[in-house]
């Protein structure tokens, strides 16, 4: 099982030492990367919640997904990812939401899509120049595509291990 204890906990540290705080979107890690957030002792000090949405409904009833964008772009896009994260981190407050959205497999609801095609979006809420000491900051949302090889468990452990990994590269 993945455990990168030492990237999850320099993620807490980061966002603890800027007194910011993180939410969660997940579909194909299916509560692995809250998990993983929150193995960490302190966490409580800047993870305030996440959402698990494995479904299509869920995304759109949960984290206000639209059906248009379901039903034009697919759950597995960019499109999709990047509503995700935004949503949570709106919706509970945070600075920085995570969404991940996927095929961990073994098999696709796509066949033109394979197995271990993910999407990780990341989004910012921004930070105003009344901070001085880290000065103003926009709001952004990127989101990143991947393709990795493995069991389902492995797929699901990669994702969580990327995720952690592009948000502490961003935070």
């Amino acid at each position: 099982m993945f455990d990168d204890r030492s990237a999850a906990e320099r993620l807490g540290d980061a966002l603890e030492s800027r007194g910011e705080t993180l939410a969660v979107a997940e579909s194909c890690t299916g509560g692995l990367l809250g998990s993983t957030i929150t193995g960490v002792p302190g966490s409580s000090a800047y993870f305030v919640g996440g959402v698990l949405a494995y479904t299509d409904r869920t995304k759109r009833q949960l984290l206000a997904v639209s059906r248009e964008s379901l039903e034009r772009h697919g759950a597995v896009s960019e499109t999709v990812a990047s509503a995700m994260a935004r949503h949570v981190r709106d919706e509970t407050g945070a600075d920085w939401g995570v969404s991940t959205t996927g095929y961990a497999g073994p098999t696709t609801d796509d066949p033109e899509t394979p197995v271990g095609t993910v999407f990780i979006g990341i989004a910012y809420a921004g930070r105003d120049s009344t901070d001085a000491s880290e000065g103003a900051a926009e709001p952004f949302a990127v989101v990143e595509h991947h393709q990795f090889d493995g069991t389902r468990e492995e797929v699901k452990e990669r994702i969580v291990e990327q995720a952690v990994a592009s948000l502490l590269e961003r935070v």
